[in-house]
């Protein structure tokens, strides 16, 4: 069960890293400063609340259960930093946000000051690292301070249900389904958790006996809305950067031909270990190197062949644009088999300028590339044959 509540924390605490994903040196929003404090807040929670924290926490102060109180500190800061994320979603004057956000950092900070004095009160001497909330449900101060636990926090949820409910009748796409993850980790939490805790007490108030919603449901339930609400946290940041990055390595793929093709002449450096850069800058190193072999290939342009060719694909039925690819992808091929073969270059160069040198985006090359390949593909098909018919 630990194991899951630290491995929820880690999750819940790494999705701030997608936010966070500028260098240092850059000015942040309130807004994303904002939701990286409640994730961290959320996770140190996660965290305080693990069996093995609470016993070393205990056992560094020599204190039965100064866990519990540090615990539920941390709660409460979490639930106030949703309430400040909420006035930064909303949004208004700077002056209105920061009103607001000091009266809720000032109620919250009375709230956590109020348990930390209910729990010095009741002076537990039991220790209690699963049970501490049903086991101590009756003892005066204590009873209180873990009432006013569950209610600051409960607010705040409510809260951010509310607003998630609101916001995603008005927003599309990745940002509504954010919120709409935001919103289910939200109702676990307010079902799985706290339902659970406040029943569980209740129960002990009224006599009866249902630890194991405080003990073995509740737990579980909070990884489980942690996880959900960093997913909801995350992909609406994550997604269009995966996005990106499978494109640069999808546009990478497709200049492989054309690499492969005119690598032996490029001498432009070889770049840093792949493994080490990002699929845009091993794209960048690929246009690169690619532009440097065409530049050395020039010289053995064969403007004959180019226009010969483009006639062909002409008369074929293909637009213009296709037609200069193709006879562009057929110069170059017979270029790079020249230069390969060390014979001797045009007495006067070609002045042509290709295609994908006049743009200055991937997409010249990769239509020289997809060229270059379906010209080979042409030329690897075997010829029909007309078997001799025996007489």
């Amino acid at each position: 069960m630990s194991l899951m509540v630290y491995l929820a924390a880690a999750v819940f605490g790494l999705s701030c890293t997608v936010l966070l994903r500028r260098p240092l040196s850059v000015p942040r929003d309130p807004l994303t400063v904002s939701t990286c404090a409640a994730i961290v807040l959320g996770a140190l929670g996660l965290v305080c609340a693990a069996p093995p924290t609470l016993s070393a926490v205990n056992g560094l102060t020599g204190i039965p259960n100064f866990g519990a109180p540090l615990t539920y500190g941390m709660i409460s800061a979490y639930s106030c930093s949703l309430l400040i994320l909420l006035f930064q979603w909303r949004g208004g004057s700077p002056a209105c946000i920061r009103r607001m956000v000091l009266r809720g950092i000032a109620a919250y900070a009375a709230l956590i000051v109020t348990i930390v004095v209910l729990f010095a009160l009741a002076d537990p001497t039991t220790e209690r690292l699963t049970d501490l909330d049903t086991y101590y449900a009756n003892t005066p101060y204590m009873r209180e301070m873990i009432v006013l636990y569950l209610l600051g926090h409960s607010a705040a949820t409510l809260a951010m249900c509310a607003v998630c409910v609101s916001w995603a009748r008005e927003v599309t796409g990745l940002l509504r389904t954010g919120l709409q993850l935001i919103l289910i980790g939200t109702l676990l939490d307010v079902v799985g958790f706290q339902l659970t805790k406040y029943t569980a007490v209740v129960a002990r108030w009224t006599g009866h006996n249902l630890d194991f919603l405080s003990t073995g449901v509740a737990p579980p339930m909070a990884s489980l809305a942690a996880l959900t609400c960093s997913a909801g946290f995350a992909l609406p940041r994550l997604l269009p950067t995966a996005h990106t990055h499978w494109r640069y390595l999808d546009d990478l793929r497709r200049l492989g031909p054309l690499w492969s093709e005119v690598r032996f002449a490029s001498i432009a450096p070889k770049p840093p270990s792949a493994l080490w850069q990002l699929p845009r800058m091993r794209l960048h190193w690929r246009e690169v190197s690619i532009h440097d072999g065409l530049l050395a290939l020039a010289p053995y342009f064969d403007d004959r062949l180019r226009e010969r060719t483009r006639d062909t694909a002409l008369h074929e039925g293909r637009s213009a644009h296709e037609a200069r690819v193709v006879a562009e992808a057929a110069m170059v091929a017979d270029a790079a088999r020249r230069a390969a073969a060390r014979e001797e270059p045009f007495d006067t160069p070609s002045t042509y300028r290709l295609y994908a040198t006049e743009v200055s985006d991937t997409c010249g090359l990769v239509e020289l590339a997809r060229a270059l390949t379906r010209s080979r593909l042409a030329a690897a098909e075997p010829r029909g044959t007309v078997k001799a018919t025996p007489r």
